[in-house]
């Protein structure tokens, strides 16, 4: 972010939609629209070219979509973009697939300009879930669709100690980081260590990503599993 400006790039098929979304964003301090794409490739190419730190993805557009657009963005080598999926229904299957793909939250396309402000710093810090209740309930939903836990990423969570495993456990449940600590009895400050070493050790971009990779990795099971 240049001088505390989040740069923010909207891809959306709709010409409407975009044009909106700029209005509303570029009326907020502290964040500015850099530019629009049409499709999930020319978000790819606009990215390339603009370097924003946020884009606001929507996930159905023709050719190519946004949940690839979004895998390839995320999976990018040195990629720091953050990707925010747009939705219609807050339990789009396709946004679970989104958030797999490295997504970092979603967002309801009728939010109000305070909420999609709003979800725009939250992602561009990476500090939080974004819509913890939606999430949480989205991703316990469609991680339903993936039954056996994946062993690669399994594994994996033994590199974590048992208070940081303890706490991955409780981001995936959607509380904060003051949430955590109460419930641990520990100070904030040392949940915020644990969260970044846990981020770190796992190759995680922030809490949302840490959140599906408990889920796929067995380590959190949705309710009724």
């Amino acid at each position: 972010m240049t001088s505390g400006t989040i740069r923010v790039l909207i891809a959306d098929d709709q010409m409407m939609v975009r044009q909106g979304f700029t209005v509303l964003l570029d009326a907020e301090p502290g964040i500015e629209v850099v530019g629009q794409a049409v499709d999930g490739a020319d978000a790819v190419a606009k990215v390339a070219e603009l370097s924003p730190d946020v884009v606001l993805m929507d996930i159905r557009m023709p050719g190519a979509g946004g949940i690839e657009a979004t895998r390839v963005l995320t999976a990018a080598a040195g990629s720091t973009v953050k990707v925010l999926v747009l939705t219609t229904f807050d339990l789009d299957e396709y946004v679970y697939e989104a958030l797999r793909a490295g997504a970092s939250g979603f967002l309801l396309k009728d939010a109000s300009a305070d909420e999609l402000a709003e979800a725009v710093r939250v992602v561009a810090r990476g500090d939080a879930l974004l819509a913890p209740d939606l999430t949480k309930r989205l991703i316990a939903e469609f991680s339903r669709l993936s039954a056996t836990p994946r062993s690669p990423l399994k594994d994996r969570v033994g590199m974590l100690t048992e208070r940081e495993t303890e706490v991955l456990a409780l981001i995936a449940q959607g509380l904060s980081n003051a949430e955590i600590a109460t419930c641990l009895v520990v100070a904030e400050q040392t949940v915020k260590t644990h969260v970044s070493r846990i981020l770190v050790k796992l190759g995680l971009r922030d809490r949302t990503q840490a959140a599906v990779y408990a889920f796929d990795s067995g380590l959190v099971r949705p309710a009724g599993h």
